[in-house]
């Protein structure tokens, strides 16, 4: 049992294998299918952590509720961006609260890949208020917080792009809010994800290098930002703890 020489067990000559015309073309064809296979399967990695590109074409805008000509500081104006895993398409509600019809469905609340956002004034100065959902809700988020914190991250300014292309009356009748301050709320239960982060102005952040970015604390980036914006004191801005006519609206749509 085992004792015999390996040269036992192999043939002692091989010969070549002979192919008819038509099983070569069975099997290039067998093999071409099978590297394109391979090459499908690998896309989906290199797209995570390849660059980060806005495509006008796929996205889908709904306007619900709202009018360009209305400025976000008197008419309530939120965004509410869904992403299709399998279209690969974007779909922007603007309305004057969040989109809830796209949020139902088992497959939403398992991904919570949604990111919202609405337009403030805070004691008379704009700004945009973004919001990403990190980890918390069931335990599968929790376990890739740090990957979907670096995701978020890096897709935040293809986000914001979205903003500006399906909003882009509205940015071109009042063009001041593209220096609006953008304010990202990363929201998890887990301390060290759950923050609150200035991004600058509107016009910057949506086509800033996340690379550049993700290399640089949140320390070295809030200076940055603060010494482009010495008039403005980087806290997140709360409004008015008494009703005025400063702050709008007077309560927010994004819970």
């Amino acid at each position: 049992m085992g004792t015999l020489p390996a040269a036992l067990m192999l043939p002692s000559k091989l010969k070549p294998a002979s192919f008819t015309d038509d099983q070569r073309t069975d099997f290039y064809l067998h093999r071409a299918r099978r590297i394109k296979r391979d090459h499908q399967s690998i896309v989906p990695v290199a797209r995570l952590f390849g660059p980060a590109i806005f495509e006008a074409s796929k996205l889908k805008v709904l306007f619900l509720g709202v009018d360009e000509k209305k400025h976000p500081g008197k008419l309530p104006r939120t965004y509410t961006l869904t992403h299709s895993d399998v279209t690969s398409k974007l779909t922007l509600a603007i309305s004057q609260t969040i989109n809830n019809s796209q949020l139902q469905g088992w497959y939403n609340r398992l991904q919570r890949d949604e990111v919202v956002a609405q337009w403030k004034k805070i004691k008379d100065i704009m700004s945009l208020h973004v919001h990403c959902h990190i980890s918390g809700g069931h335990f599968l988020l929790d376990l890739v917080a740090r990957l979907r914190f670096y995701i978020f991250c890096k897709e935040l300014p293809v986000v914001l792009m979205a903003f500006v292309h399906g909003d882009e009356d509205l940015l071109k009748n009042y063009p001041e809010l593209q220096d609006a301050l953008v304010w990202v709320y990363f929201h998890s239960n887990i301390p060290e994800f759950n923050k609150v982060e200035c991004w600058g102005p509107l016009k910057e952040a949506s086509i800033s290098s996340p690379s550049s970015r993700a290399h640089k604390s949140d320390n070295e980036h809030q200076h940055e930002v603060q010494s482009e914006n010495n008039d403005v004191k980087l806290e997140t801005p709360q409004p008015c703890p008494v009703a005025c006519s400063c702050c709008f609206p007077p309560i927010s749509s994004v819970p």
